[in-house]
């Protein structure tokens, strides 16, 4: 029955049997007088709709849970009033409580949705390719690691894989929160759940279906909602005290009445008013109203809170400290400088793409992929052979050539102190050095680079009040120093050098001042993720280790994400503060009105009632706050 009642389906037809009855009351009380059976009848019908529904509530809560519940208050006061004589006085109580009830459950029905719309992005069958090459179409739940899948333009990803063949935009909004459509070539990520845009693709399933991102994020998305923050865990307790007080508070007070001469039936009219005027609704829903609502907000942005203690302690943070690699810059060498020394430089990067086009070092895809941006051939290279630690060689057109670091240099014989090359010689990149013979013929400069969202998303932390910003790496101090100078970052803020117990240690002297977040991938740096008072995993769309290792994951790689999530947490802790203060508020000033004042109950209802839908509703704003790449404080 609980069930029932709290999802909407019995909820909904019993308000509206209230409703009705609650009408026709109205209309005999001052309108139209109505034939006493049908009179009877509809009041009967609100008591009997309007409470046996909470009645119920308070019964379940009391004999499973051992708690008074505060349906039990509304329901005493109804009867309380039906037995002084104010029988119109306890429908309207119940028709309000049934009303304001059914509307929050359906309101908040709206955030607790979040698992159904994940559930919603899975496609319930996919294309996959048999071993003669021919295709059938399976239900996803029976693709197996290793299988391919064929994926045609505007078919969801069935499953986490790598692309093997083609190359096509996806819509990963879906997972990332990102709307514009990322490229991807062979040996990308796809993500289950995001949309093949363009092309024929097809994936490699690394991943099965319980495993996948959605799986992943619907488990985070229900343990947050069953992990309650410290102020949720207040209010409740809060809620259940306060509750058996106010019981007790009533009874104390009719008794008073009673012994200062006070008729019984004005007593018990006046103890009801107290009652319902005291009751603590308001308290009660208006932390949870508002988490859920910037849980189920953040999820649809790309960014999973492990419960509301996360987003709480978020709020509270003024200090962050970062990876370098990976989560700061883009954890992918790209070419930075071409200095020939003789020749223009796209001929020094033809020779250079045709020496690297055998190799599989990370600085070589460098090398080819500025090369392929620029539209230029490879040179064709022969014989090439590799030399461990030093570099490669080979031939063109029976010439030898060669590229390496300064060892191959002195290997070769070659000069490499040409005033030309004296602005890489400060080691905040990798200088990779070409030649033919002992003849140096350039340089070409490869390093990583910061991501394009990091600067703005370090604004935008700062723009909020952020005092203090770091970034910690294993990298040589000269690299650390040129990342942290593209990204505004002050010296005695940039830590290099360092190994995974060091940045433990800073993060522990960082979290003497005051709450720290530590962002990072999750893989490395998960020590530090779990000293910070908030571990965040950046781009954890496809990392178990991240989703375990941190309390909050960016699904996106996209850092103004991290300063959007900060600014919905703060004005979340604003949101509760504003519902605390007026929930108490409106208590306080009904609790002296049934005291000292002759407050009707009908006014103490809708005060209480209206009360407890304003903060439902002031929490609900919070749902059309979705994390943003624009918010700002």
């Amino acid at each position: 029955m609980k069930e029932l009642l709290t999802d909407g389906r019995l909820g909904l037809p019993m308000t509206a049997i209230t409703l009705v009855g609650m009408a026709l009351v109205l209309c005999d009380s001052f309108l139209l007088p109505l034939p006493p059976k049908l009179a009877d009848a509809a009041l009967w019908s609100v008591y009997l709709a309007g409470g046996i529904p909470a009645a119920l509530s308070a019964l379940r809560a009391l004999w499973v849970d051992h708690i008074l519940d505060i349906d039990l208050l509304m329901v005493i006061a109804a009867l309380a009033a039906a037995a002084v004589g104010a029988a119109v006085e306890g429908a309207v109580l119940l028709t309000l409580f049934s009303l304001s009830g059914t509307l929050e459950e359906r309101a908040m029905g709206k955030a607790r949705r979040a698992v159904e719309a994940l559930m919603a992005l899975r496609p319930e069958t996919a294309i996959r390719r048999k071993a003669d090459g021919s295709t059938e179409e399976v239900a996803v739940a029976q693709l197996a690691i290793g299988d391919t899948v064929i994926l045609r333009p505007g078919a969801r990803v069935p499953v986490d894989g790598t692309l093997i063949e083609g190359e096509g935009a996806l819509d990963e909004s879906s997972i990332t929160g990102e709307s514009i459509p990322a490229q991807k070539a062979p040996g990308a990520k796809l993500h289950e759940a995001t949309v093949n845009l363009t092309a024929i693709l097809a994936l490699h399933v690394d991943r099965p279906l319980s495993q996948s991102t959605v799986a992943r994020m619907i488990r985070m998305v229900t343990e947050a909602q069953a992990m309650k923050a410290p102020s949720e865990r207040f209010s409740e307790w809060f809620g259940q005290r306060y509750t058996v007080a106010v019981l007790l508070g009533s009874t104390l007070l009719f008794l008073l009445f009673i012994r200062l001469g006070m008729p019984e039936a004005d007593a018990l009219y006046r103890a009801a008013t107290i009652l319902v005027a005291a009751s603590p609704c308001a308290v009660v829903i208006s932390v949870p109203a508002a988490i859920l609502s910037a849980l189920s907000a953040a999820a649809r942005g790309g960014v999973l809170f492990k419960g509301g203690a996360a987003l709480e302690r978020l709020a509270e943070v003024r200090t962050f400290a970062f990876d370098k690699t990976g989560t700061l810059t883009t954890g992918k060498a790209e070419v930075t400088q071409i200095i020939p020394l003789q020749g223009p430089p796209s001929a020094l990067l033809a020779l250079a793409a045709g020496l690297e086009s055998q190799s599989e070092h990370p600085i070589a895809a460098a090398i080819r992929r500025a090369a392929e941006a620029q539209g230029l051939t490879p040179l064709s290279v022969t014989e090439v052979n590799s030399n461990p630690s030093e570099g490669i060689t080979g031939l063109n057109d029976g010439a030898q050539v060669w590229a390496g670091n300064p060892r191959m240099l002195q290997r070769m014989q070659a000069a490499g102190d040409h005033p030309a090359l004296s602005a890489v010689q400060d080691g905040a990149e990798t200088v990779v050095y070409f030649g033919t013979g002992k003849k140096l013929l350039g340089v070409i400069t490869v390093a990583d680079q910061p991501r394009e969202t990091s600067r703005l998303g370090l604004q935008a932390l700062r723009a909020a009040g952020i005092t203090r910003l770091c970034m910690m790496t294993g990298d040589r101090r000269p690299v650390a120093l040129r990342i942290g100078a593209a990204l505004g970052l002050a010296p005695q803020d940039i830590h290099a050098d360092l190994l995974p117990g060091e940045k433990v240690r800073l993060v522990d002297d960082l979290a003497r001042e005051g709450p720290v977040a530590y962002v990072g991938d999750g893989v490395n740096d998960a020590a530090a993720l779990a000293r910070a008072d908030v571990g965040i995993a950046m781009g954890a769309a496809g990392s178990e280790v991240a989703l375990q290792a941190a309390e909050v994951a960016l699904l996106s790689e996209n850092m103004e994400r991290l300063a959007a999530a900060h600014h919905l947490a703060r004005r979340t802790a604003r949101i509760i503060r504003q519902n605390l203060a007026f929930a108490l508020g409106a208590m306080v000033v009904l609790v002296i009105g049934g005291l000292f004042f002759d407050l009707p109950l009908p006014l103490a209802v809708i005060g209480h009632e209206g009360g407890t839908l304003l903060v439902v509703l002031n929490g609900l704003r919070l749902l059309f706050d979705p994390i943003r790449t624009d918010a700002r404080n």
